[in-house]
């Protein structure tokens, strides 16, 4: 009987990749959008409030059927809410079976991966050793754009 071929390994980063970081900005009040205009990211429950990307959803579920899939994100350091904060966004929005797979790192060039989809060249995504697909830039726009890419890598 031959053997099932190992899926390969996909990180998908949180803001602004799965998560609509601006739909929190939106929520906060004028003074507090103030008090942090450096650094929204800062504001303690911030990610609670978090709507998620049109299409992230469907595509992480579809992914995560095709791929070994993992979220890679990065949290604030003066944010300490939003290390739990992010933990609660998934398993409300994808689940028990994905709350498991999320990974807080400042060093996602560590990981070992065939793909990493993420919006930023920051926090070593630029270095990672697979592919980075970059999301919300050309080629790869939208959910849509990055799975006809990813599909086809299979």
């Amino acid at each position: 009987m031959e053997k099932e071929q190992e899926k390969k390994i996909l990180y998908i980063d949180m803001d602004d990749v799965l998560v609509d970081f601006k739909s929190g900005i939106r929520q906060l009040s004028d003074d507090v959008q103030i008090k942090y205009k450096d650094h929204m990211d800062d504001v303690p429950g911030i990610f609670s409030l978090m709507k998620p990307m049109k299409g992230a959803i469907e595509a992480y579920r579809e992914l995560s059927k095709k791929f070994d899939t993992y979220i890679l994100s990065t949290a604030p350091w003066e944010n300490p809410s939003a290390w739990t904060d992010k933990l609660l966004w998934v398993k409300k929005h994808l689940g028990e079976e994905a709350y498991k797979r999320l990974n807080i790192s400042h060093h996602k060039n560590l990981f070992i991966g065939d793909f990493l989809v993420d919006d930023r060249d920051a926090r070593g995504a630029k270095d990672f050793k697979g592919t980075w697909i970059h999301f919300g830039q050309e080629p790869f726009e939208n959910w849509d754009k990055v799975m006809e890419y990813l599909v086809e890598q299979i």
